[in-house]
């Protein structure tokens, strides 16, 4: 068990320094040593998320605190969020704070959708799945 939390602290460490690279799953995998089936398998195993859904969401995540914390142009913002046109970022970050990119900056709240996960997360996350799985049971 420690190996494998070993192997998703790697992942998370690369993803994080990685986060305004041009990153995917072959680049992880590459530079963790082992096989993207592997690695992605046994991210969402321990995290309960995909690698790709995470490292999307840490990017509209930081996206979204460049928003309301400079005045960088929101095309700026959507290319360092990995995104290719405006209209792309635009539509991947209605999807997550439900308010297009120009709203959620008039606003003027940022509210993190996907902090950095910690393997002690990961544990609290199976512990309160295994809860919800007995409640399930038990109802």
């Amino acid at each position: 068990m420690k190996d494998k939390k070993e192997v998703i602290k790697k992942v998370i460490d690369y993803i994080e320094e990685n986060l305004e690279k041009e990153i995917n799953l072959a680049n992880i995998s590459k530079n963790i040593g082992y096989s993207k089936f592997y690695l992605n398998r046994l991210f969402a195993e321990q995290t309960g998320i995909t690698i790709y859904k995470y490292l999307q969401n840490r990017r509209l995540t930081i996206a979204a605190e460049k928003l309301v914390k400079t005045d960088k142009p929101i095309i700026q913002i959507a290319y360092e969020a990995g995104y290719d046109t405006q209209q792309s970022f635009s539509f991947a970050f209605k999807q997550i704070y439900l308010y297009p990119p120009k709203t959620y900056r008039d606003i003027g709240i940022f509210m993190p959708k996907q902090s950095r996960i910690s393997m002690s997360y990961s544990c609290m996350f199976k512990y309160y799945g295994f809860i919800a799985e007995i409640k399930e049971i038990a109802a």
